[in-house]
């Protein structure tokens, strides 16, 4: 009788690999706080103003017409016309008065006092739980930070 020689079975041995998978989150490393104050000072204002005013001369006229004369104008100086009835034999239109308005335009300083606000802003950076943090801390106010994630493929057990 032969020795039957035994075989074993082939040995499966489990190949593993691993991937690096690279991921990034914000992380809320600071906040800030603003002041502001308005700062209230009164500055000199000096500026050229101009007026119209307007000279008022009547003219007697006394002048027997036969229609109102239209307002017109001469130069600088508008003319209206003033009539009147008169009752006599007749009806006619008499030129009364004529009123010359002239326009004169002057320019003067004025000078006025005028308060002005300006606005100042003061930062305070805090941390997450609000707390004041100093100004030499080198730290940004809000930043990144980077993560390595690891994740194994095929069956292997987890170390």
């Amino acid at each position: 009788m032969k020795a039957k020689q035994s075989v074993d079975p082939p040995a499966v041995i489990p190949v593993i690999s691993e991937e690096v998978v690279a991921d990034k989150r914000t992380v809320r490393t600071g906040a800030v706080r603003v002041h502001k104050k308005v700062q209230k000072r009164t500055e000199h204002v000096d500026m050229p103003l101009m007026r119209e005013t307007v000279d008022v001369r009547r003219v007697v006229v006394n002048k027997v017409v036969t229609a109102a004369p239209q307002t017109r104008t001469e130069g600088d100086t508008t003319i209206i016309p003033v009539v009147e009835e008169e009752i006599v034999v007749t009806k006619r239109l008499v030129l009364k008065e004529e009123i010359h308005l002239t326009r004169r335009r002057t320019v003067s300083n004025a000078t006025q006092d005028i308060t002005v606000g300006r606005e100042e802003a003061e930062v305070e950076r805090v941390d997450a739980e609000g707390r004041r943090v100093e100004e030499s801390s080198g730290k940004p106010l809000f930043g990144e930070t980077e993560g390595i994630l690891f994740r194994r493929s095929g069956n292997a057990p987890r170390e």
